[in-house]
């Protein structure tokens, strides 16, 4: 006998990380909280469920959102990428992932996920972003532990490194 679903849980079928999946969730399941439990995907940190702090910041059909302020049901035929999406199929690091490594953009790391998933929205339209369009991005995430300038510096970077990928193709 199998276990029924629980009491009010909905079917939803989206793509995560591009991988089309149907699974199941209740209608009042914040997202963030949706793709932590249910689908083991523990890179998306909660941090304020407020939408305030952006560490649970994830792309939505290529944009970043706040996951923890859109139910799991609304995301029904989303494209959804967190942290664990970034790398490509060899398991490489996106560009921005190795130069937060290289330049120590990051000290405890909690917020880390939620900036990265906002500053490679930025990165995919703006291939040269000045600092302050950098700063503006990041004025939707806190970050206790640094001053946020290696974040900048490592987003100068891996935009150099992406421009060069592309001069290179």
């Amino acid at each position: 006998m199998s276990n029924p679903l629980p009491s009010g849980s909905r079917p939803i079928t989206l793509c995560v990380n591009g991988q089309n999946l149907t699974a199941h969730a209740e209608p009042r399941v914040n997202l963030a909280d949706f793709l932590r439990h249910d689908l083991g995907l523990t890179g998306t940190h909660v941090g304020c469920e407020h939408g305030v702090c952006g560490a649970c910041t994830v792309q939505i059909d290529g944009h970043s959102a706040r996951s923890c302020l859109m139910l799991a049901v609304q995301a029904q035929g989303k494209h959804i990428r967190t942290i664990e999406g970034l790398a490509n199929e060899q398991g490489c690091w996106h560009p921005i992932q190795e130069a937060f490594r290289e330049l120590h953009a990051l000290q405890c790391g909690f917020c880390t996920p939620g900036i990265l998933m906002s500053v490679v929205e930025l990165l995919e339209n703006h291939s040269d972003p000045s600092p302050e369009l950098i700063r503006d991005v990041l004025s939707g995430h806190l970050c206790r532990c640094t001053g946020y300038q290696n974040i900048v510096r490592a987003v100068q970077k891996a935009a150099a490194a992406m421009r060069a990928s592309h001069a290179h193709e």
